[in-house]
């Protein structure tokens, strides 16, 4: 065997095939994410690559195959969220991850990753400092995004926290509602308090907003600033136009971190306007240092029947 070359034997036939994917797409993305060539053929795959560390590319693909189970094929998309974090830490345990208590809540409660999905969303906002979450209701984009704003503010890594979603839906306009410009907006911005009481509790979190601590806005009220030492949430960013998406990305300043959340399924604006966050997916995919975590339906963490309620409509909507 030459220096380049290696091959891993797997045990179980069938793990090996949904490790392998559909046409082996597993593997060629896997190629990509690691820079090797892979073929894989009944039980084996064989590694090839030139002036590389084949000792860590063999232990990353090691420990992708045991997370690979017998009834289903490894979705690619978690694979490559996997891969992607074993290759910046090969030491990693992805079996352990659960175990991790990223934050307790101002009643004790542990708050941990709940799903795959969830800890690779984690790992992206801890590493990158900008991050899209893509998905559907009750998956945790903005309670985990919340989550780790919250740890940050209390470990100093930022000053402060803005909290922003586009604040008029389809149909309506905030002039015709009742009450000052706070009173109108505050029903939009209800969903970032409510995580925000849930984390802090409503004395702390309504002190700190006292302070400018934590800012809590539409996003009209983003423009013409510069958001130094923040960590920024963009929540139910489907609704923003490819403008105020352009707009708000722009506003992140030095030691910032910005974490953008939305469901690009639940589009509320007038017809003929492109929503910013379908849009942005391709103007930056090519971008390091920005990441874009997808999370689906088994990601969800609601009562049981949401995850079908998304399925259902999932099968409608494709005609299947």
């Amino acid at each position: 065997m030459s220096k380049g070359e290696s091959k891993i034997e797997i045990n179980d036939y069938q793990i090996a095939q949904n490790f392998f994917g559909h046409n082996d797409r597993n593997l060629k993305l896997l190629e990509n994410i690691l820079s090797v060539k892979l073929s894989g053929r009944g039980n084996q795959i064989k590694i090839e690559c030139q002036d590389c560390d084949m000792e860590k590319k063999e232990m990353i693909i090691k420990k992708l195959l045991s997370m690979t189970n017998r009834k289903d094929e490894f979705s690619p998309r978690k694979l490559k969220y996997a891969a992607e974090l074993l290759k910046r830490n090969p030491e990693v345990n992805l079996n352990d991850i659960y175990n991790e208590v990223i934050q307790e809540n101002y009643k004790g409660r542990k708050i941990k990753a709940k799903t795959m999905g969830q800890k690779l969303y984690i790992e992206s906002i801890k590493n990158r400092d900008i991050v899209f979450s893509i998905g559907p209701a009750g998956t945790g984009k903005t309670y985990l995004a919340m989550v780790m704003a919250v740890k940050s503010l209390m470990n100093n890594k930022v000053n402060r926290i803005v909290l922003t979603r586009p604040a008029i839906e389809a149909g309506e306009n905030l002039g015709f509602l009742p009450g000052d410009m706070q009173e109108k907006v505050d029903p939009y911005l209800r969903p970032l308090y409510d995580a925000l009481y849930d984390i802090l509790g409503p004395e702390k979190a309504k002190l700190y907003q006292e302070k400018d601590i934590i800012e809590v806005a539409p996003l009209a009220y983003m423009r013409g600033r510069t958001l130094d030492d923040s960590f920024v949430i963009l929540d139910e960013a489907q609704n923003t136009t490819l403008e105020q998406m352009k707009m708000f990305l722009t506003r992140i300043g030095f030691n910032s971190k910005a974490v953008i959340t939305g469901d690009i399924t639940q589009i509320d604006l007038p017809h003929k306007k492109n929503s910013g966050l379908a849009t942005v997916q391709k103007i930056l995919k090519d971008i390091k240092g920005i990441d874009f975590v997808y999370l689906t339906r088994h990601d969800v963490v609601r009562h049981d029947l949401v995850k079908e309620i998304i399925k259902a409509y999932e099968s409608y909507e494709s005609g299947s």
